[in-house]
Formats: C-alpha cells, sequence, structure tokens
C-alpha cells in the first residue's frame, strides 16, 4: 500500500517553515534526504514527502531546537548509534527498561556492569516487544539471539525487525530497510519495529 506524503508546498504551508529552513535542515541531516521523493505531475517535477514522519519530525525540531544546537539534534535523531554507555545499575536508575527485563537479558547474554548502546538498545527492543503481550519469555530469548548475532550487520543504518508466527512457531527476521515484505499464507505478522524509531526514542530517553 502506497504510504500517504504531503507536496512540499503544502508541507511548508502548513508547517509554516521557509524553504530555506527546510533545506538547511536536510544539509544538517535532521531529516534524511530519502524522504525527499521526486514525482512527476502535471505541473513537471514536484517533491513530496512521508506525511506522518516529516510532520512528526518537524514538530521533534521545533519542540527540541531552543535546548539543543542542531548539531546536537543531528545526532539525536540520527539512526547511528550514541557514543554512549551506562552502568548496570543506572539503567534501572534512569527506568530505561525494567528490572526484569534486564534480569532476562543478563539471564540469556550474560552479566555485565557496564552496557554500550547497542547492548542498551537491545534491551529497549526487548522490553518494548514483552510490554506489547504479543511476545513469551521463551520467544524473547530467540529475539536476543537474532539482534545479537545479526544486528550489527545492519551497520547502523536503521532497517526494520519483523516478528512472525506460522501454527505456534514464531520467527524473527531483520531487514536492513523498511518496506514491503511478502510471506506465504498462514504466517502472522505479529509487530513490526522500525529500528531508527527505537534507537531515537532511546536516544530520547538519554538524553
Amino acid at each position: 500500500m502506497e504510504q500517504d506524503i504531503i507536496s512540499k508546498k503544502e508541507l511548508l504551508e502548513l508547517t509554516g517553515l521557509s524553504y530555506g529552513q527546510l533545506y538547511r535542515w536536510k544539509r544538517k541531516n535532521l531529516i534524511p534526504e530519502e524522504w525527499f521523493i521526486r514525482k512527476s505531475t502535471f505541473t513537471g517535477q514536484e517533491t513530496f514527502f512521508p506525511k506522518n514522519k516529516i510532520l512528526s519530525r518537524i514538530d521533534k525540531i521545533k519542540n527540541m531546537k531552543d535546548d539543543l544546537s542542531l548539531d546536537e539534534l543531528a545526532e539525536l535523531l540520527s539512526p547511528q548509534a550514541a557514543e554512549t554507555s551506562l552502568w548496570k545499575q543506572e539503567i534501572i536508575d534512569r527506568n530505561i527498561v525494567s528490572k526484569m527485563s534486564l534480569d532476562f537479558f543478563i539471564k540469556y547474554q550474560g552479566d555485565m556492569e557496564i552496557f554500550a548502546f547497542d547492548r542498551i538498545l537491545q534491551l529497549y527492543i526487548l522490553e518494548k516487544m514483552l510490554q506489547t503481550g504479543e511476545m513469551s519469555l521463551d520467544e524473547g530469548s530467540i529475539l536476543l539471539q537474532v539482534l545479537g548475532d545479526h544486528y550489527p550487520k545492519l551497520g547502523g543504518n536503521g532497517g526494520e525487525l519483523i516478528f512472525i508466527r506460522k501454527m505456534g512457531v514464531s520467527s524473527f527476521l531483520l531487514c536492513s530497510a523498511p518496506g514491503e515484505v511478502y510471506f506465504e499464507s498462514g504466517i502472522r505478522v505479529v509487530t513490526r519495529l522500525n529500528l531508527a524509531a527505537c534507537i531515537e526514542e532511546l536516544k530520547m530517553k538519554l538524553n
């Protein structure tokens, strides 16, 4: 299904942004290049954007730009891992995840005193999936194995996690970029997680 898009003209009118401001934010990597979609129309080539994503991003930038520089905002909104690590106790004290999720993670991944950002992200995704009520603890152990084995291969480019189930058998897929994925009949897509959005949410919690 084609995503809902908004034209550049409509976007500028709706948000009150100027043309120059929009493209300055693009140069600063606050708005991803791939969100600028060129399409042919009866008036020629026009630029469109994924509507929900661009409106949400502009709202965030407007709300945060008085407290952070544009470079700091670009780092916060980037799908790249942050240069951040936390002590184990800090993760609980700062309410990044629940103690149950942390204990479960340690059971399957081993104990550690300091968690690098990628490990914190895996914890955060585990917590997010458990909170939906759609994933069991046994499935959580499979999730951690998939993330541990394959997430580094995405190279910090975001991607998508897909949780599927067929006849009681669960599987997790990691895709390098969100997009259309087609499955055989009988497979139920339980959850799809945009990893870039998860990274952004986690950075907000850590900030």
